[in-house]
């Protein structure tokens, strides 16, 4: 077979097996665009856990019209503009390659309004976005309709769980993207049933609050807050106590520079700073929050940007180590409902 120049659509729905492996992945990089516009509120409506449906509307900045057409076009991001700024970003995305992955394996319209805009403008994504913009109405910022996900991929679809497995992993991305932008109110309806109402989080009983909400309060009734310093690094969050850890490792969010990873480095550094006081067969429940100079941390490590690579892992483990251990091993440990001061993350 001799080669060839692969068409573009082709390329998209390729580029869509690494970014949209299921509805979850759908609703994570939708909530990212809007976090990165600057968003303060948030609505996400579902059906049938996203396959059906998936609307997400924000309050950020919106796209203008000469923009829109670029959106679904691959490698054309408003985030990153140079090698330098990719060394050290700081926007949950980057790569531009989420809409037009999704636009090609669904039926997807973008309908924005610039906040200093008169009028908004909606992009029908079928055939790229080719058949260009129209005026409609609609209040400052974006909203995204993904409809019939994989309906032109038959066998990705075939691939998808059963509706409540499939809403379960969408709502673990919402509560993640929760805890790491607490300043950010979400509203959550699936089937048309509410599902979660998160009003923006400042004060740190807010934030307690928000933290409960999706946590549970037996983790947050049995947890102390922590906050360090040290070597240009700052952890935050919340630890609970030893005699009440788990059976599981299923209550672990780790977030680095307000990014939601997973990140084998991390949760060792975490159980190591357990492992004087800790049962074999058990594992630590926490939030916490690592916050450091972007540079010194690659987030371009995975296609979903889930994974990041430390220039330097060793001072970073350490760091995250002792902080941890020496939060346990604290007599006098305050537990976390009478955390009254601190930085929110988000």
């Amino acid at each position: 077979m001799p080669i060839r120049q692969l068409p573009a659509h082709l390329v998209n729905q390729i580029a869509a097996g690494e970014v949209v492996e299921r509805p979850a992945s759908v609703v994570k990089e939708l909530l990212e665009n809007s976090l990165d516009a600057g968003a303060s509120r948030i609505e996400i409506e579902l059906e049938e856990a996203g396959v059906k449906l998936c609307r997400i509307r924000d309050d950020g900045g919106g796209i203008p019209r000469d923009e829109l057409p670029l959106a679904l076009a691959r490698h054309a991001t408003s985030k990153i503009s140079s090698l330098e700024e990719l060394e050290q970003v700081a926007t949950l995305g980057f790569r531009g390659e989420a809409l037009p992955s999704i636009a090609s394996v669904s039926r997807l319209w973008i309908t924005s309004r610039q906040r200093s805009a008169d009028a908004a403008f909606m992009l029908d994504g079928a055939d790229g976005g080719r058949g260009g913009v129209s005026p409609v109405a609609h209040p400052p910022g974006t909203t995204v309709e993904v409809r019939d996900l994989f309906f032109n991929t038959p066998a990705r679809r075939r691939f998808l769980r059963s509706e409540r497995t499939e809403f379960g992993r969408v709502r673990e991305v919402i509560e993640r993207i929760a805890l790491s932008r607490s300043g950010v109110a979400l509203r959550v309806t699936h089937n048309q049933r509410q599902i979660l109402d998160l009003p923006a989080a400042v004060a740190p009983a807010e934030l307690l609050d928000r933290v409960s909400r999706i946590c549970g309060h037996e983790f947050t009734d049995n947890a102390i807050y922590i906050q360090r310093e040290s070597g240009g690094m700052l952890l935050r969050g919340w630890l609970v106590r030893p005699v009440h850890a788990r059976s599981q490792p299923d209550l672990q969010y780790m977030f680095l520079n307000g990014r939601a990873i997973r990140d084998k480095l991390l949760a060792g550094a975490v159980r190591a700073g357990y492992r004087d006081v800790l049962y074999r067969d058990r594992w630590p429940a926490f939030v916490l929050y690592l916050d450091m100079d972007p540079a010194w941390v690659d987030v371009n490590a995975h296609p979903a940007k889930q994974e990041v690579r430390f220039r330097e892992p060793g001072p970073v483990r350490d760091f995250v180590r002792r902080t941890v251990e020496a939060a346990i091993a604290e007599p006098g440990a305050a537990d976390a409902g009478s955390h009254r001061s601190g930085e929110s993350p988000g």
